[in-house]
């Protein structure tokens, strides 16, 4: 995950993506794109792909430990293969938790002109590109001694049907509160004190009594807010309600979603004063400047502290939201292979090298993230990723996420940001309770 549009220079060319001509793209679905995926045509043979095409990667890895992260990755790979720098492309495209990026490849699906591969978030982020029929499988990239090394809820989102068609890279933790060591000791307050959503607004207070913003949170984009909002549910609700929330089954749910969502116009008022103007970046900036005790974010987070230096355990610390201790709410990231593909081979190698230990070694320390194998060495993971190693296995849940693409499809999710953006001005809980049970309903 990553929105931040900073970047420091790479060894690695990049070229600008042009998004203007997709903004609608994602509404109408991928219609006369398709790769015929497990058929054949002789009317539209598939194009011989062109060879002497450089290998091009797009990603929304722009800052911090992300950027860090794709950089060890791409290092790894040209280590472990005969190509070279020269033959790789980067081609970021940050920007609104992945809507950039998926403007940018749907529109180059359109022109017929796929790039190499790209960063999607696996599970039902995948849905549009497969019922276009845009993916190749991957069945001969998962081998036997690949599948076996994978954590099982894993390889269950990179499947269409039984058929792999995505390569995870990595999990990401999305119900962590992070906070400032210094700031929290000077107001009095313990983290691991808190043992109910309903209990954090008083420590916030208590934050706000001892001069500091308690909840460093930005409002410019509708996805900080998903993303916490459906912690809270969680939190409130439990995993198998969300569960039913995510299968469309909300019926028996208004109650559980008018709380969190009661709890969330609550918390609003302990937000940044600048929360409306501000990135995540940004917010967890004020985190990072001892300016805010907490914030709500996926682990990639930690990436950014350890980015610059800060320590686990005396700079900073970690907690999982409270009222979610035994849940470990999943965000993947994974590379596809998209059809026709310009660079078939190199692609192909390089897909097989991200489901390596060696791959997921050298990217999650840095990206803030736990490796999907479980035979990666943890010698080169800091504390905090070994905590969340064993709090992964600790766990009774480990569901996908809304707000990053994996629970449920597109269209649904684009739908709920534009709910949450409505939200973030009228704070109509009402209001906002009945679009959300209209949007998720699937009756």
């Amino acid at each position: 995950m990553g929105t931040g549009n900073s970047a420091k220079p790479t060894l690695f060319r990049r070229t600008a993506l042009q998004t203007g001509a997709a903004a609608g793209l994602a509404a109408v679905g991928l219609a006369g794109c398709t790769n015929n995926r497990g058929t054949s045509t002789d009317e539209e043979p598939t194009p011989e792909p062109a060879h002497e095409e450089p290998f091009e990667l797009i990603h929304w890895w722009t800052a911090g430990g992300e950027e860090d992260a794709l950089e060890a990755l791409l290092e790894g790979f040209l280590e472990s293969t005969e190509y070279d720098e020269t033959d790789l492309t980067e081609n970021p495209a940050p920007g609104g938790a992945g809507s950039a990026l998926n403007a940018a490849v749907q529109s180059r699906l359109v022109d017929d002109d796929p790039p190499s591969t790209f960063q999607i978030w696996p599970g039902e982020s995948l849905r549009p590109f497969l019922d276009s029929e845009v993916f190749g499988d991957l069945e001969e990239i998962w081998d036997t001694e690949m599948e076996s090394a994978y954590i099982e809820s894993v390889t269950a989102l990179a499947r269409d049907g039984g058929t792999y068609v995505a390569v995870p890279i990595n999990i990401h933790r999305l119900n962590n509160l992070f906070y400032n060591i210094e700031v929290v000791e000077d107001s009095g307050v313990d983290p691991h004190g808190i043992d109910d959503p309903v209990d954090l607004l008083e420590a916030f207070e208590t934050v706000a009594d001892a001069g500091y913003i308690p909840f460093a949170h930005q409002t410019q984009e509708a996805w900080p807010t998903v993303q916490l909002w459906e912690t809270l549910f969680i939190g409130i609700a439990g995993p198998d309600a969300f569960h039913s929330l995510l299968e469309g089954d909300v019926e028996s749910l208004e109650a559980d979603i008018s709380e969190s969502l009661s709890l969330l116009e609550r918390y609003s008022g302990s937000f940044s004063p600048d929360t409306s103007s501000i990135t995540w970046e940004e917010a967890n900036g004020q985190v990072i400047d001892g300016d805010a005790a907490f914030t709500h974010q996926g682990d990639w987070a930690a990436g950014h502290y350890r980015a610059i230096g800060l320590e686990y355990g005396s700079d900073w610390g970690h907690v999982a939201f409270p009222g979610t201790d035994d849940v470990y709410t999943m965000v993947l990231d994974s590379f596809v292979m998209p059809e026709p593909n310009p660079t078939p081979e190199m692609t192909a190698a390089f897909l097989s090298y991200c489901g390596t230990a060696d791959a997921q070694e050298r990217f999650n320390p840095p990206k803030g993230s736990i490796p999907p194998r479980t035979d990666v060495s943890t010698d080169a993971f800091p504390p905090f990723l070994e905590d969340q190693m064993q709090e992964f296995e600790a766990s009774s849940a480990q569901p996908p996420t809304i707000a990053h693409g994996s629970g449920i499809e597109p269209s649904a999710k684009n739908e709920l940001e534009e709910v949450f953006a409505v939200f973030l001005e009228s704070w109509d809980v009402d209001e906002t309770t009945d679009r959300i049970l209209d949007t998720l309903d699937d009756e």
